[in-house]
């Protein structure tokens, strides 16, 4: 089996924040990253079939199954230690409420939170939970 992997936008501020926050909470090391607009990230998008505009949502893919927008943030809060859990918390909302709010945020995350000129690139110490 392998490991689950979170696709992101690499040049969001919001996006990379957020992948903060999981290396933080996910003590067990479960997941690996790849930013959609890397080779990798754009391998995963290939394989499962996924077009860029996937892209602007988070994608989880763990055991060839795709998870995205608020269904990826519920299966990524069931792997995180501390208050991320929180967010499993979303299963009790109707999927169209709360896609609708996620898709509200994806489209303004440039204008509310910025944009970086380039994709993220990991430290030495983490580089290992990244695809190239």
């Amino acid at each position: 089996m392998t490991m689950p992997v979170i696709l992101f936008d690499g040049v969001c501020n919001f996006c990379n924040r957020t992948v903060n926050i999981i290396l933080e909470h996910d003590k067990a090391a479960n997941f690996q990253f790849a930013a959609s607009q890397s080779i990798g990230g754009i391998g995963v998008l290939q394989k499962f079939k996924l077009n860029q505009t996937s892209a602007a949502s988070v994608i989880l893919i763990d055991n060839d199954k795709v998870y995205t927008k608020t269904d990826a943030v519920i299966q990524i809060a069931t792997h995180m230690n501390g208050w991320p859990r929180l967010f499993i918390g979303l299963k009790f909302i109707p999927k169209f409420i709360r896609d609708f709010g996620y898709d509200l945020v994806a489209k303004n995350r440039y204008i509310l939170f910025g944009k970086r000129e380039t994709c993220r690139i990991p430290d030495e110490s983490i580089r290992h939970r990244f695809l190239a």
